[in-house]
């Protein structure tokens, strides 16, 4: 099986779809099922169940996704090891951000590339449903997400920032009669749902209740910041966010109002217990060293 194709198959694995797929290695379609076509004939049986909207792994493919991916991964680390080798880099630092504000979080860049010019520090944005397992994967490195986090394999290092909650509704919506508004008054209305564990973290993102009891309603299941705001956008729910959002996520679907009875929601970095090294420690001695990113305003 060659290299292309393994990536095509763990790509589609990934997806569970062949548009996305070919979409995101830039080929077309048809390649993409070319290249699966083949792998099935190699192997003997099918990888995958195909029906008119949906995708999933057989049995078989199954067991060859699990085999492939750390195998995969180790080829690509080992190849781009070498290719930065030559280029005198001995190491890389991938920094998974759940906020969307790494262009704030640029001083801690600075003076890690500073203190170390002989490592390489890659900055990527990553899907909340799949953040711990791209961080247990191996993936990344150290994950920037909001706290709490209570796991037994994992670190939690300095806090970066805490910053204060804002809701996103639709432009329009009839709480932007008000210049700012309360947990009470949002939870008369729907808030997205994750089905992402742990569910204690997911709730400190969106309270279950309000502080005199009340429940906030959970509606529909969202995967990432895209789909909760283009509902946002169409009047389906609200969503809680860090107030960086109306900054970086400015649509003009959206209005994003100040939440006056909630507490900032502070994000630090976060590492595998059994993986940390000399690059990890030396992220986190940076954000020690400078301390939390101050308030904007």
């Amino acid at each position: 099986m060659e290299l292309r194709d393994i990536e095509i198959f763990l790509t589609l694995a990934e997806e569970l779809h062949f548009g996305r797929t070919a979409a995101r290695l830039c080929l077309s379609p048809a390649r993409v099922t070319q290249a699966i076509q083949k792998q099935e004939r190699q192997i003997g049986a099918p990888l995958f169940e195909r029906k008119s909207r949906t995708v999933r792994l057989t049995p078989v493919g199954q067991q060859l996704r699990d085999d492939l991916r750390p195998l995969y991964a180790g080829l690509k680390h080992s190849v781009e090891r070498a290719q930065l080798a030559g280029q005198g880099i001995t190491g890389i630092l991938r920094v998974g951000m759940l906020p969307a504000n790494a262009y704030d979080l640029r001083a801690y860049w600075d003076v890690f590339r500073l203190r170390h010019p002989q490592w390489r520090l890659r900055v990527q944005s990553t899907q909340f449903s799949d953040s711990f397992a791209t961080l247990r994967r191996g993936d990344i490195d150290v994950l920037i997400t909001w706290l709490p986090i209570d796991e037994p394999d994992l670190t939690v290092g300095p806090v970066l920032l805490a910053e204060p909650r804002v809701l996103a509704v639709s432009t329009g919506h009839e709480l932007t009669r008000r210049t700012s508004v309360s947990l009470e008054m949002a939870a008369d209305f729907q808030h997205p749902h994750s089905d992402t564990p742990p569910d204690y973290w997911y709730d400190a993102f969106i309270p279950r209740e309000t502080r005199r009891g009340r429940t906030i309603e959970r509606g529909p299941v969202v995967r990432n910041t895209e789909e909760a705001i283009t509902l946002a956008g169409m009047a389906e729910i609200v969503v809680l966010f860090p107030a960086h959002m109306t900054r970086y996520w400015v649509r003009p679907d959206i209005t994003y109002l100040p939440v006056t009875d909630i507490g900032p929601l502070p994000y630090a970095l976060v590492w595998r217990s059994d993986a940390e090294n000399d690059l990890i420690r030396a992220l986190a001695e940076v954000a020690r060293d400078l301390g939390p990113l101050a308030p904007e305003g």
